[in-house]
C-alpha cells in the first residue's frame, strides 16, 4: 500500500526526530498522480514542500509557546507547479533546457541499446562533451552531429571518460542495474536526509527575539553558497521563512537564468574563493551566522578551509548543510551530477519508459530530484535549528539527489494521469532585479504567518558580502 502524502511526511519527521504532536497541524489532502508519470512526483513534492514548511512553524511554536501551533496546508496541484520551474522574464518564457541536452542513443552492448544523458546547460560542461566526441565546440553544433558521434560510443564507456575529464554524463541504467552497482550498494537504505552532531562543544544558541506575527524564521540567519536548483530551492524556502539569507556567488561563475527566481528573498553578494580575500570575506561572515548551506563539488570548499569540521570550529553551534549528487560515500562521493543525470543514471528513465511504454527511455515530467531535496535541505536544516537549540552542539545535515531519488521510489508507484493541468493559477508576479517574473507561488499555507519574500530577486554582485 503506498503511504498518503501525510503518512510520507509523518516519516520524514520521526526520522529527524521531531515532536509527533506537530504532525497533527499538517494538512496534506492527497490530490492524485497530478502528471502523467507513473512515479509518486506530487505525493514527493507534497511531502517534502510540507515537512519544511511544518519544521517552520514548530520552530514559531518554540519561539511563541504561549500560541497555538500554526496549522499548515499544502495542496497537491500547488506543490507540482512549483517543481514545474516555469518562469518568464518580461513576459519572455525561459527554455529550461539547452538544445544539446538530454537523452542520446550509443552503441549497442551485450545485445542491448544503451543511452546516455548529457548535460549542456552550461557552456563548458556543453563543449567538454563535444570535445569527447571529436565534435566543434560551441552553440552550433547540432543534436544530429551529437547523436552520430556517440553512436560510435558505448554508453558506460562515455560516461567514464567524460568524468574522468571532469565533466558530467550519466549512463542510463534500470534500476537493478543501479542496485547492483558499487555506487547503488554503496547508498543501499540510505534514508533522503542524515543528521549528525559534529565534534566539539557548542552551547545552545539563543534566538533573537522577535514579534509574534513575524515569520517563524525571523532573525536568523543562513549564509548560502550553492548553484542551479535544489541548494537554491532550499535557500528560497528559508529566506520564505523569515531566515535573512545571504547567497554568496564567485564572480567568475556562470548562472542559469532560473536564479532570477531562486534568488527570491536573498541578499546577493560575490566572493571569489580562489583568493585569500575571498576566503577571508566568506570567514569573517561566520561567526553570525545559524546555518551554512552549500551545495559546491563534493570536497571543493573543505579545500579551502570550510568543511563542516573547520566550520563547526571556526563558529561553535554552527549547523553546516551539505547537498551532493551521489552521497557521501562510495566511489562515485566526489562524482558531479544534477537532477538530470541521476535520474538517468539510478534507473528512472528506464522505468517510467516500461511504465509508460516507450521503448527508450523517458525523463520525469519535472526535476523532482531537485525539488524535494531542496526542501528536505530547508527541513532538515530547521530541525537542526531545533535540536541545536535544545541540545546545544554543531550540526551537520548532508542530503543527496540520489538518496532523495530512493525515497522516490520507497513512495511506491501510481497510475498515471491522462495530461498535465493548466498550472497558470498557481502563477504570480513579481519585480526583479532582471526585470517582471512570473514563476509559480509558494505552495505551502501556514494559519498565521503566511511565507513571504519580501526582499526581490536580484543579479549576483548586488548586495556587499555583509550582513543586514
Amino acid at each position: 500500500m503506498n503511504p498518503t502524502p501525510h503518512e510520507a511526511l509523518a516519516g520524514l519527521w520521526r526520522l529527524a526526530g521531531l515532536p509527533e504532536a506537530a504532525l497533527a497541524a499538517a494538512s496534506l489532502p492527497d490530490g492524485g498522480p497530478v502528471l502523467p508519470t507513473s512515479f509518486r512526483i506530487a505525493a514527493a513534492a507534497q511531502a517534502s514542500l510540507g515537512a519544511a514548511a511544518l519544521a517552520a512553524a514548530e520552530i514559531d511554536h518554540r519561539r511563541t509557546p504561549a500560541l497555538p501551533r500554526q496549522h499548515i496546508t499544502v495542496a497537491a496541484e500547488p506543490a507540482v507547479a512549483e517543481c514545474t520551474a516555469r518562469l518568464a522574464i518580461d513576459g519572455r518564457e525561459l527554455e529550461v533546457w539547452d538544445k544539446l541536452s538530454g537523452l542520446y542513443p550509443c552503441g549497442s552492448a551485450l545485445g542491448r541499446p544503451g543511452w546516455v544523458c548529457v548535460h549542456a546547460n552550461f557552456a563548458h560542461h556543453r563543449d567538454g562533451a563535444l570535445r569527447l566526441l571529436g565534435l566543434p565546440e560551441g552553440p552550433d553544433t547540432t543534436r544530429d552531429a551529437v547523436t552520430q558521434a556517440l553512436a560510435r560510443w558505448q554508453a558506460v564507456d562515455f560516461e567514464s571518460a567524460a568524468a574522468d575529464a571532469g565533466m558530467v554524463v550519466s549512463a542510463a541504467r534500470r534500476f537493478e542495474d543501479w542496485d547492483a552497482h558499487a555506487q547503488g550498494r554503496a547508498m543501499a537504505g540510505a534514508p533522503p536526509f542524515t543528521l549528525e552532531r559534529l565534534p566539539g562543544n557548542a552551547a545552545p544558541r539563543p534566538w533573537p527575539a522577535r514579534r509574534p506575527d513575524a515569520p517563524p524564521l525571523a532573525g536568523l540567519r543562513v549564509l548560502e553558497l550553492t548553484r542551479i536548483l535544489a541548494g537554491p530551492v532550499a535557500g528560497r524556502t528559508l529566506a520564505g521563512h523569515g531566515a535573512e539569507v545571504l547567497m554568496i556567488n564567485g564572480p567568475h561563475l556562470p548562472n542559469i537564468e532560473h536564479i532570477a527566481d531562486t534568488s527570491r528573498g536573498k541578499r546577493s553578494a560575490l566572493a571569489d574563493l580562489r583568493s585569500a580575500e575571498g576566503c577571508a570575506t566568506l570567514a569573517a561572515l561566520l561567526p553570525q551566522a545559524d546555518v551554512f548551506l552549500q551545495g559546491y563539488r563534493p570536497g571543493g570548499l573543505a579545500a579551502r578551509g570550510f568543511g563542516p569540521a573547520a566550520l563547526a570550529a571556526a563558529s561553535p553551534g554552527l549547523v553546516v548543510v551539505t547537498l551532493s549528487a551521489y552521497g557521501p560515500h562510495g566511489p562515485w562521493a566526489a562524482r558531479r551530477g544534477f537532477d538530470s543525470l541521476v535520474q538517468t543514471a539510478t534507473g528512472f528513465n528506464w522505468a517510467e519508459a516500461e511504465a509508460l511504454g516507450s521503448p527508450t527511455p523517458k525523463a520525469l515530467p519535472v526535476q523532482i530530484l531537485d525539488f524535494a531535496a531542496g526542501y528536505l535541505l530547508a527541513f532538515a536544516a530547521e530541525a537542526a535549528l531545533l535540536r541545536q537549540r535544545t541540545q546545544g552542539g554543531s550540526w551537520h545535515v548532508q542530503v543527496s539527489l540520489a538518496a532523495v531519488g530512493l525515497w522516490l521510489r520507497q513512495l511506491g508507484r501510481t497510475v498515471p494521469a491522462a495530461a498535465a493541468p493548466d498550472f497558470e493559477r498557481w502563477m504570480e508576479e513579481r519585480d526583479s532585479g532582471w526585470g517582471r517574473v512570473r514563476a509559480p507561488a509558494h505552495a505551502a499555507q501556514w494559519s498565521r504567518t503566511p511565507p513571504q519574500w519580501p526582499l526581490p530577486a536580484r543579479p549576483p554582485g548586488s548586495d556587499a558580502p555583509a550582513w543586514a
